[in-house]
Protein backbone atom coordinates (compact mmCIF):
# COMPACT_ATOMS: atom_id res chain seq x y z
CA UNK A 1 0.00 0.00 0.00
CA UNK A 2 0.97 3.18 -0.78
CA UNK A 3 2.56 5.52 2.15
CA UNK A 4 -0.46 8.23 1.38
CA UNK A 5 -2.97 5.37 1.80
CA UNK A 6 -1.46 4.47 5.63
CA UNK A 7 -1.57 7.45 6.40
CA UNK A 8 -5.54 8.41 5.35
CA UNK A 9 -6.02 5.06 7.27
CA UNK A 10 -4.28 6.05 10.32
CA UNK A 11 -6.59 9.19 10.00
CA UNK A 12 -9.69 7.77 9.89
CA UNK A 13 -8.72 5.01 12.48
CA UNK A 14 -8.28 8.32 14.66
CA UNK A 15 -11.64 10.21 13.94
CA UNK A 16 -13.27 6.73 14.11
CA UNK A 17 -12.19 6.51 17.70
CA UNK A 18 -13.64 9.96 19.13
CA UNK A 19 -16.61 9.19 17.30
CA UNK A 20 -16.78 5.71 19.25
CA UNK A 21 -15.89 7.29 22.41
CA UNK A 22 -18.91 9.93 21.88
CA UNK A 23 -21.39 6.74 21.07
CA UNK A 24 -20.12 5.38 23.89
CA UNK A 25 -20.55 8.12 26.64
CA UNK A 26 -23.97 8.96 25.04
CA UNK A 27 -25.00 5.25 25.45
CA UNK A 28 -24.30 6.17 29.60
CA UNK A 29 -25.73 9.52 29.48
CA UNK A 30 -28.83 7.59 28.40
CA UNK A 31 -28.94 4.94 30.47
CA UNK A 32 -28.99 7.38 33.43
CA UNK A 33 -32.89 8.09 32.08
CA UNK A 34 -33.54 4.56 32.27
CA UNK A 35 -33.53 1.78 29.61
CA UNK A 36 -32.28 3.98 26.49
CA UNK A 37 -33.60 2.60 22.64
CA UNK A 38 -32.14 -0.05 20.97
CA UNK A 39 -30.45 2.27 18.00
CA UNK A 40 -28.22 4.26 21.12
CA UNK A 41 -27.49 1.05 22.63
CA UNK A 42 -25.99 -0.42 19.86
CA UNK A 43 -24.38 2.54 18.36
CA UNK A 44 -21.33 1.88 19.39
CA UNK A 45 -21.09 -1.20 17.08
CA UNK A 46 -20.39 0.16 13.58
CA UNK A 47 -17.46 2.36 14.91
CA UNK A 48 -16.40 -0.29 16.89
CA UNK A 49 -16.34 -2.48 13.54
CA UNK A 50 -14.40 -0.07 11.91
CA UNK A 51 -11.41 0.30 14.48
CA UNK A 52 -11.06 -3.56 14.24
CA UNK A 53 -10.26 -3.48 11.08
CA UNK A 54 -8.32 -0.38 10.38
CA UNK A 55 -6.64 -1.53 14.11
CA UNK A 56 -5.30 -5.06 12.45
CA UNK A 57 -4.65 -3.41 9.02
CA UNK A 58 -2.36 -1.04 10.78
CA UNK A 59 -0.84 -3.20 13.36
CA UNK A 60 -0.10 -5.83 10.54
CA UNK A 61 1.46 -2.92 8.17
CA UNK A 62 5.35 -3.12 9.44
CA UNK A 63 5.03 -6.55 9.00
CA UNK A 64 3.63 -6.48 5.67
CA UNK A 65 6.34 -3.52 4.69
CA UNK A 66 9.26 -6.48 6.00
CA UNK A 67 7.77 -9.30 4.53
CA UNK A 68 7.84 -6.92 1.08
CA UNK A 69 10.90 -5.84 1.20
CA UNK A 70 12.72 -9.37 1.72
CA UNK A 71 15.07 -8.20 4.57
CA UNK A 72 15.21 -9.11 8.06
CA UNK A 73 16.74 -6.73 10.97
CA UNK A 74 20.22 -7.73 12.22
CA UNK A 75 20.69 -11.40 13.97
CA UNK A 76 17.05 -12.54 12.79
CA UNK A 77 16.56 -15.64 10.44
CA UNK A 78 15.58 -14.47 6.90
CA UNK A 79 12.78 -16.37 5.42
CA UNK A 80 14.85 -18.92 3.89
CA UNK A 81 17.04 -19.97 6.78
CA UNK A 82 19.93 -17.88 5.93
CA UNK A 83 21.33 -14.78 7.86
CA UNK A 84 20.79 -11.49 6.50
Amino acid sequence: MSQTMSKGVRQFHRWVSILFTLTVAANFAAMTRGQPPAWITYSPLLPLALLLFTGLYLFALPYARQWRSGSAKEGEIAPNNQRS
